[in-house]
């Protein structure tokens, strides 16, 4: 169905959603998709090494406290729009401005999330490529008994090798679209119902085996005892980032989400199972790689090589190492395809709906246009690493095109989109809107509590995290 047609209708836009649009079937369907939006390399592989470099414990206590007066209130914010509007994030957003009577020019902040979707995509694929690489590559063996020199030269030797990456990279995109292609419940929320549970489990396992063979106890303190004395100003902002990064709001994938969820279910309830899920699935991702680090006398300030060059050499040193790798590796390549599948949805959907195209055509016309992008991410790490595209301007003198991607998205797109969502929902929408979509009847005090936070300790947050990025 067009958008014309929709948005000329006076039916309200609280109203239960038009035919053709797809719902998903179920609450739990919902809840899996949206925890697999939010649970992805963010909380495997960033946070391990964030909470590392960041004093362990402090680092987390700030954290939890950013995912719930900064990150929290954007979700419900993000999930709100997308469910009352119903459509694609640019056109839900200018469907909610005319029952709002207010400017439909806010709907620029969907087109932000439409373009931040297909070039996050692009290069997020290259990583998505490393993770697919690091299950073939521990599940054959070939990392066992190496030296870590050794297994650096072998993820170095990826990223030089423009073939390799290409085709991991190009894998990695493919799967995705294949399952985005199928639909929201053929596709996304069947792939989620198999891929969370399993990832779940495989976390598990991992933090039973770290458990038995690591140095569980000093892990647990590094993490879970904090010392308040190395809380700093930069350790405030890198957690703030980290939280705000880890749940994935500011690209309106959440927004498009909202777009299938009935009027059945609770918005604070689903946004709170979501944030636990996303932060319990970060802490037990530490739990189950500190306590291997510690136990082979390695420092956990192991950086962003923490999981592809620390982790491969403190497998091979422990008992199960041969088997255990290629799990934890699998673990992190499902959690990365979660994440990336929602990262097409605002484009797909908004695709469909400008265009009328099948879902599979519009899906497939999505990942060709971020597997372009994405081949200059591959090429940043081989043919293209000493080309330097905005080198002229001081803070983007060593920024490759894979660096400059992923400043743009997530050092100014993100948290400038976001504060500009907390602005419009919290400032411009009527409260009778937000009222009506959170259920301030029955719980007034979450509602004002929300109010709060949304309108003045999110926007502030994140606008000093978007300050000290620009600085860097």
């Amino acid at each position: 169905m067009s958008y014309t047609s929709i948005s000329n209708s006076s039916q309200p836009a609280s109203a239960s959603l038009n035919s053709g649009h797809e719902q998903w079937s179920s609450k739990a369907g919902f809840i899996m998709a949206a925890v697999g939006s939010a649970v992805g390399l963010a909380n495997i592989w960033r946070f391990p090494y964030a909470a590392g470099e960041n004093g362990g414990g402090a680092f987390v206590f700030v954290y939890i406290l950013a995912i719930l007066v900064v990150v929290l209130p954007i979700l419900m914010a993000e999930l709100l729009v997308g469910r009352r509007g119903q459509l694609s994030p640019p056109n839900a957003i200018v469907r909610v401005a005319k029952e709002a009577k207010v400017s439909e020019h806010w709907r620029w902040m969907g087109f932000f999330g439409v373009i931040a979707a297909i070039v996050i995509f692009g290069f997020y694929s290259v990583v998505g490529g490393w993770t697919l690489a690091y299950v073939f590559e521990s599940g054959s063996g070939r990392l066992t008994g190496l030296e870590q020199a050794a297994i650096e030269q072998t993820f170095d030797g990826i990223n030089a090798s423009a073939s390799q990456l290409f085709v991991w990279a190009t894998s990695f995109l493919v799967i995705t679209v294949m399952v985005s292609a199928k639909g929201v419940q053929s596709g996304i929320e069947r792939a989620v119902k198999l891929l969370m549970p399993v990832l779940f489990i495989l976390l598990i396992v991992m933090v039973i085996y770290a458990g038995v063979t690591g140095d569980f106890l000093k892990s647990f303190k590094f993490l879970f005892v904090p010392d308040f004395s190395k809380i700093t100003t930069e350790v405030i902002i890198e957690a703030i980032g980290q939280a705000f990064f880890s749940i994935g709001v500011g690209i309106t994938n959440l927004m498009a989400y909202g777009a299938y969820l009935n009027r059945k279910t609770s918005i604070p309830k689903a946004s709170m199972v979501i944030i636990s899920a996303d932060t319990l699935i970060a802490l037990l991702a530490g739990m189950a790689i500190f306590p291997i680090v510690f136990a082979i006398g390695l420092p956990p300030t192991g950086g962003p090589g923490l999981v592809f060059m620390t982790l491969p050499y403190a497998f091979g040193q422990m008992p199960g190492g041969v088997v255990i790798g290629p799990v934890f590796f699998l673990l992190l390549f499902f959690a990365a395809l979660t994440s990336a599948i929602s990262m097409m949805e605002c484009a797909v959907a908004w695709l469909r709906e400008k265009a009328q195209m099948r879902r599979g055509t519009a899906a497939i016309a999505v990942g060709m246009v971020s597997w372009l992008l994405g081949l200059l991410s591959v090429l940043s790490f081989n043919i293209l690493s000493d080309v330097y595209p905005l080198g002229f301007i001081e803070i983007f003198q060593q920024k490759t095109f894979f660096d400059l991607f992923d400043y743009f998205i997530t050092a100014m797109m993100m948290p400038l989109c976001s504060i500009f969502v907390a602005i419009f929902v919290g400032w411009i929408l009527p409260k009778s809107i937000t009222a009506d979509e959170l259920d301030a009847v029955k719980s007034p005090l979450t509602y004002r509590v929300w109010r709060l936070l949304v309108r003045y300790i999110a926007p502030l947050g994140l606008g000093v995290v978007f300050i000290s990025m620009l600085s860097v």
